[in-house]
């Protein structure tokens, strides 16, 4: 299904590619689609709008900042049709994913390594310092809550140089989409069938993130061990992604009717939430069992003291945390970069496992101040097409890139600014054809990335893991122009894996 396009591009030998031609900056293969393109325009003209239909109606939606309703939804933008992943790589990350969550369950409960990773950033970030200050209250004081639900997400990238699946990050808190993501695979189940070609059905594998991640929720709320305690999930002050947050608090009630779900914002919190004695945390009068973060990953979230103050509260509280603060922390870049360095993996995997984890990573490459930061420097200003600027920053839209790059480290190259920043290798993924799909707007046929993520769900203490499972996966694809891909922010569109051998 992969060819590569030696009229464009210099390409080593690979899979892809039968011409040998010396061994340069490989930036692009071409990936088939699983479908000739373009469409008949009547074929196109009859399936799109049937697609739209389903899309709606099974609840593909949300709610945008510059027409905002809370009467009214629009539908999410998407694709028309899956887009192409390698079977192997998936299935490998697939595959990988539980040792992933152990990994990351290991390195939030090692303080001294948390410590020796941050102890630098929190100087120069003042949003992981206020992070890492409740964390280390919360630890001073006595850990109340010893049990932690990890609900994660390992977003990648397929590499073309490499001919495998590139870690871009591993997120630790809000891991957003497993809702839509089931939806859309459904969606392009029923647009392959309304084409008459059932025959490719096999290549769409079974998605149950939204039931992976709820099940993992549920395990929490049992393990509290309270049948009247509720879940609370943090919201933001207005939600705008509202179909993939409420499908959450729906599947819980499906599995589990005696399951109350509550929502409030870090302000309610402040303003309705108290700590009894034995720190239980009571919100009007629901005595918190799990607490979900769909917020608090970004200073934004955070108005004034009041949320700050709501935040430590629940981290001092005997409710199971999704994240806790340790979990949170642990899902700094910062973090990612310190734990892909030789010989860091051994200290929490075995050999053979760091082996396969090591496999999965890109480039990463610290800018603390001194020789090894000077180095990393120095190639991002030689060559900053293929890096990435990372902040430690969750939400999308926050990474520099290009030329844009060298004027940021040109400003804090020689500040401890620059320790707030790691640096990564770009991946090159494949390009592929799809049919974008927007509300008020034309159907294009585009040139685009997909970005694959791996759901995994861990639930256990410092000492035990309970559970730890592979929980389902999405698929964000963007124009190929573009360098963030964040749906939410409108940089990118749903999409769905279309496997290939």
């Amino acid at each position: 299904m992969s060819e590569c396009n030696n009229d464009h591009f210099n390409c080593c030998k690979a899979e892809t590619s039968d011409k040998e031609l010396p061994c340069k900056k490989i930036t692009t293969t071409i990936l088939e689609p699983c479908l000739p393109f373009p469409l008949p325009d009547d074929v196109l003209n009859d399936i799109v709008p049937k697609a739209k239909d389903y899309a709606l109606l099974h609840g593909a939606g949300m709610r945008y900042k510059t027409s905002y309703d809370s009467d009214t939804l629009q539908m999410a933008p998407f694709f028309l049709f899956p887009s192409a992943f390698p079977k192997r790589e998936f299935e490998r990350v697939v595959k990988l994913q539980p040792l992933i969550n152990v990994l990351m369950h290991k390195v939030a409960h090692d303080a001294e390594f948390l410590e020796n990773c941050l102890k630098k950033t929190i100087r120069v970030d003042d949003f992981t310092a206020r992070l890492w200050k409740i964390y280390t209250m919360v630890r001073e004081e006595g850990i109340t809550q010893w049990v932690s639900l990890g609900m994660f997400r390992c977003d990648y990238f397929y590499s073309v140089p490499s001919q495998s699946a590139l870690q871009v990050e591993i997120n630790t808190i809000a891991s957003s989409f497993a809702a839509l993501s089931a939806r859309i695979v459904l969606m392009h189940r029923y647009v392959l069938g309304e084409l008459r070609r059932p025959d490719l059905l096999h290549h769409l594998p079974e998605n149950d993130a939204l039931a992976g991640l709820c099940g993992g929720m549920i395990s929490a709320w049992e393990a509290y061990n309270c049948p009247k305690a509720v879940i609370l999930f943090v919201i933001e002050d207005v939600t705008y992604n509202i179909c993939d947050q409420r499908f959450h608090e729906y599947e819980i009630r499906r599995q589990r009717p005696d399951v109350h779900v509550v929502r409030k914002n870090l302000t309610q919190i402040s303003e309705r939430g108290h700590l009894t004695d034995d720190k239980r945390l009571i919100i009007d009068d629901d005595e918190i069992a799990v607490v979900y973060f769909r917020a608090g990953y970004e200073p934004g979230h955070y108005h004034s003291e009041a949320e700050w103050e709501a935040r430590l509260t629940i981290e001092r509280s005997r409710a199971i945390k999704c994240p806790s603060i340790q979990y949170h922390l642990a899902g700094t870049k910062k973090v990612q970069q310190e734990i892909a360095r030789p010989g860091v993996l051994q200290k929490f995997l075995s050999d053979s496992e760091a082996a396969e984890v090591t496999n999965l990573f890109a480039g990463l490459y610290t800018l603390d101040l001194g020789p090894e930061g000077d180095h990393a420097i120095q190639l991002a200003m030689e060559n900053p097409d293929q890096y990435v600027l990372k902040p430690q920053r969750e939400g999308g839209g926050n990474n520099v890139y290009g030329e844009e790059i060298k004027t940021v480290l040109e400003k804090i190259k020689d500040s401890p600014e620059r320790e707030a920043y790691i640096l990564m290798d770009r991946i090159r993924p494949p390009i592929q054809q799809n049919y974008l799909v927007r509300a008020h707007e034309p159907v294009k046929l585009i040139e685009t990335v997909s970005e694959l993520g791996i759901f995994g769900v861990v639930l256990g203490t410092a000492k035990e893991i309970l559970i730890n499972k592979y929980a389902g996966h999405m698929l964000r694809t963007k124009l190929s122009s573009v360098n963030e891909g964040g749906v939410a922010a409108g940089l990118g569109a749903l999409d769905s894996v279309f496997l290939f051998e």
